[in-house]
């Protein structure tokens, strides 16, 4: 997929792996201090703790109240998961906005719909979004989401922009020879 950004994600709202336009796409989030140690980034800590979300999420609020919906639907089936409570806990202290939310109790799964976003380099983006559920077991779950712009828009050349730019880029030879002989 190289005109898409993938990503899977865990319950946790964990990317667990993604695509280099992802990458691209997401680089606030993965560029973000609210990533792990290791490189992975979460959206929930990205957008409750990192004040850069609110510029790049254009509809920060909408897209915070779908990332607590997410939470709120993973606690209700995993609720013994140990990494899910500590994050909750986390953002529950640390963001009062995610704390007031989480109050709320509400619930909910979108598959679909659109995302704009504001680079840093490509400027603003309108993104179509579709995700699919990946079971793992009975309950766990991860989710597959792609984005994708519409064919003809200024965001379909902005995506392409950034796709040229993480595109990998061919080895330099090296000047030695094979022999032959």
């Amino acid at each position: 997929m190289t005109m898409s950004s993938a990503f899977v994600r865990n319950g946790r709202m964990d990317v667990i792996a993604h695509n280099t336009l992802a990458r691209a796409v997401h680089a606030p989030m993965f560029d973000s201090a609210t990533t792990s140690e290791y490189g992975r980034a979460n959206i929930a800590r990205f957008h409750f703790l990192d004040p850069v979300a609110r510029r790049f999420f254009v509809d920060w609020d909408a897209a915070c109240h779908a990332t607590v919906a997410l939470l709120r639907a993973e606690a209700g089936r995993e609720p013994h998961d140990r990494a899910l409570r500590e994050l909750i806990g986390e953002l529950s202290t640390l963001s009062p906005e995610f704390r007031k939310q989480w109050a709320g109790h509400d619930v909910g799964i979108r598959h679909d719909g659109v995302k704009r976003l504001r680079h840093p380099e490509a400027g603003d983006l309108e993104l179509t979004y579709q995700s699919l559920d990946l079971p793992l077991s009975d309950r766990a779950m991860h989710d597959l989401t792609i984005y994708t712009a519409e064919p003809g828009t200024r965001s379909e050349e902005q995506l392409r922009l950034l796709a040229s730019w993480s595109a990998p880029q061919p080895e330099a030879p090296t000047g030695r020879t094979r022999d032959t002989g």
